[in-house]
């Protein structure tokens, strides 16, 4: 099996779960201290809370926050849904949208009045790269990032995705300091989360060479047939986005898989069977083209040859599925 979209979804190998993660009010939860004391030492926060990854567990977080509340348009689904519904019962939110080239518009971030500011600092699906440090430096708002593909240490507050950590849909993961949000009562934390979390975190890899070969290979073999939503140097350093003339991408994954090859046109769409990505269309694509994205993220080794051999199997693919058009 080739897998090539890693940054959607992962599945964590040897799940241990012990009766220690039990919490209980009326005992010591030592294990659980010790996860907390991790989480601490690997990303400097003092305060964890887990909570719904859902547009109802956001809607929970954005309802907690003091003051006014700004969302990136390249920030994962059920977060953008959560600020639809936010909006309909009569809140305010301030969307910032992505420019042609896949950035996040920081001069929309610069003249708007806010306390908050939902951004990570990789766009979904595109993970084009977005400087936290840079953004500081336009608002003075607390920000809050995505940070289960990267982390920015410059971030006010982070959460994690367990689903594209683990595999599973378990509750997400808040790291954070002062009186952002409020702490859980020990009954309410779900402590499996934090302990599957962590393990992911943990054992998480990229691979940080593979990027430039296959980039080569890909043009090399394609020519004038793949094209670049954004620039392949904008975006994290182990993925690699782009787009094929003239097919859907959900028809070259399709196929791919039956090769236990496996791509993904977006998130959780690692099957092809979503609607097309949203990222793109909020650059200012229509339909119809952002359902030509394809977005690679590297972890497993490989070879000179065995990336030829698998580019070459992607170009057959490719040119079969063109034939029939």
């Amino acid at each position: 099996m080739i897998k090539l979209n890693s940054l959607q979804y992962s599945k964590l190998q040897n799940i241990e779960i012990s009766n220690d993660l039990s919490l209980s009010a009326l005992r010591p939860n030592d294990a659980f201290e010790v996860l907390t004391l991790e989480y601490k030492k690997i990303f400097g926060f003092n305060k964890l809370k887990t909570f719904s990854f859902s547009k109802e567990g956001f809607l929970g977080l954005f309802l907690e926050l003091k003051g006014k509340i700004a969302i990136s348009c390249g920030e994962c689904e059920v977060l953008i849904e959560a600020g639809k519904l936010y909006e309909s019962l009569g809140f305010q939110i301030t969307w910032i949208n992505l420019d042609k080239d896949g950035k996040v518009n920081l001069k929309k971030i610069e003249n708007e009045n806010i306390d908050f500011l939902f951004l990570s600092s990789y766009v979904m699906d595109t993970f084009v790269k977005t400087s936290i440090e840079d953004v500081k430096k336009l608002t003075s708002a607390k920000i809050i990032s995505n940070a289960s593909a990267n982390f920015d240490k410059n971030s006010d507050v982070i959460f994690f995705d367990n689903y594209k950590l683990i595999g599973f849909n378990t509750s997400g993961v808040v790291l954070f300091n002062d009186e952002v949000f409020s702490l859980l009562e020990v009954g309410k934390i779900d402590s499996i989360a934090v302990k599957l979390c962590l393990d992911a975190l943990k054992n998480q890899k990229f691979n940080y060479k593979l990027k430039v070969i296959f980039l080569e290979k890909l043009k090399e073999k394609f020519q004038e047939n793949i094209y670049f939503f954004v620039n392949p140097n904008d975006t994290l350093e182990y993925s690699l986005h782009f787009g094929l003339k003239g097919i859907k991408a959900r028809e070259l994954i399709r196929t791919l898989a039956l090769n236990k090859i496996f791509i993904t046109n977006g998130e959780g769409c690692s099957l092809g069977l979503s609607k097309p990505s949203r990222i793109i269309q909020n650059m200012g694509y229509d339909e119809q083209i952002s359902r030509n994205a394809i977005s690679f993220s590297f972890v497993d080794d490989m070879n000179e040859e065995e990336i030829t051999k698998l580019v070459n199997t992607v170009y057959l693919k490719y040119k079969q599925i063109k034939s029939f058009v």
